[in-house]
């Protein structure tokens, strides 16, 4: 893929990205860009099993489609540099930063035997998946959410307050977020995996009244943790935990 081609119809111009490669069957892509751009991507008709690793150029600030604009300070995110977006799956804010949170997309058709009925169950292989890779990188106890939403005080602000299916957590704290968006073209299950958690860089960008924005940071503390592994090593990890 050029630099000047398109994501789903979203213009990609400024990223780059590399030639889709074979992984035990899945096509693994590699693209830099705007997380905008990443999140307007759709699954193609006829696509197969997949897995894009996006790397974002920029800090953004992602919503869940159904939250409200008011909750952000665009104002506090226009000095940070953050760029706001809004994805198309449900769920709370998660702030993805280049260096801090890797994000990798998998996508499965309709016909794969990977493919679930069942919504609450469908991302519990995307899991395990993820538990697994993070075992292969010496991080131990790596236990897949496989009950209802957990709702916490912020989880319906923030993604990583709270806890839904195939999510992974270590130790309590919550290291792996997913999102599912279904279309009759495949399932794009939306991973985000910590490197570092700094609830404080995140509520700063949230329109919030001062007692609350602080209420919020000491709760968020202990929801989420960073993982002591380095991006490229975890990637690696995941593409080898894939079922094949």
């Amino acid at each position: 893929m050029t630099a000047d081609a398109e994501l789903g119809g979203v213009n990609a111009q400024n990223r780059a990205s590399t030639p889709p490669s074979s992984q035990k069957g899945w096509a693994v892509e590699v693209a830099r860009g705007s997380a905008a751009a990443f999140h307007g991507r759709d699954v193609e008709p006829g696509s197969g099993r997949q897995v894009w690793v996006q790397q974002v150029d920029r800090p953004a600030l992602v919503l869940g489609s159904t939250q409200p604009d008011a909750l952000v300070d665009h104002a506090a995110a226009a000095r940070a540099g953050v760029e706001v977006v809004r994805r198309r799956s449900g769920g709370g804010a998660v702030l993805v930063e280049p260096g801090g949170t890797v994000w990798v997309d998998v996508v499965v058709p309709p016909d794969d035997p990977l493919w679930d009925d069942d919504v609450g169950r469908a991302a519990h292989w995307v899991g395990e998946s993820w538990a697994t890779a993070l075992a292969h990188r010496g991080v131990a106890g790596a236990t897949v959410h496989r009950g209802g939403l957990v709702e916490m005080p912020w989880s319906r602000q923030v993604c990583f307050a709270g806890l839904g299916p195939g999510e992974v957590t270590v130790a309590g704290r919550k290291v792996i977020g997913v999102a599912q968006r279904r279309t009759r073209h495949g399932a794009r299950f939306q991973v985000a995996a910590l490197l570092r958690w700094e609830p404080e860089a995140l509520v700063a960008l949230l329109h919030l009244p001062e007692g609350d924005r602080e209420a919020a940071t000491a709760d968020l503390a202990d929801r989420a943790a960073g993982l002591p592994v380095a991006e490229d090593a975890l990637v690696t990890a995941l593409l080898d935990a894939l079922p094949g």
